[in-house]
């Protein structure tokens, strides 16, 4: 299964540059470090429960969303189109993301 903390930390990437912010711009927003949220987003810190707090409020979202759809079984974890989707858009820009969204949408319509 793969490590929480990694997903979290894709997460936690894919809502900041979603936002257009910094890791800098983050931090200070959430009274954190910004090498801390480096670590997070590279999945090599395990967060505390009051950082993942902070970090939700400073992304202005529901700390739900950063945990929404985690398995508990591998199986299912490794089959989930949403994080295999997720993880692949993680590291490209707001507006690569849009234009992938942009793609979905109209494939949905297609679809009859």
């Amino acid at each position: 299964m793969e490590d929480i903390s990694k997903i979290i930390g894709r997460r936690i990437r894919g809502f900041r540059k979603q936002k257009k912010l910094s890791q800098e711009a983050l931090a200070e927003k959430c009274d954190l470090h910004p090498t801390y949220i480096g670590q997070l987003e590279r999945g090599e810190k395990n967060p505390t429960v009051e950082s993942v707090m902070e970090i939700a409020v400073g992304l202005g979202i529901p700390i739900e969303q950063l945990f929404s759809n985690i398995s508990c079984c591998e199986q299912e974890n490794a089959n989930y189109i949403p994080d295999r989707i997720s993880w692949l858009l993680s590291d490209l820009q707001p507006n690569e993301q849009q234009v992938i969204y942009d793609l979905i949408l109209t494939a949905l319509r297609l679809r009859g």
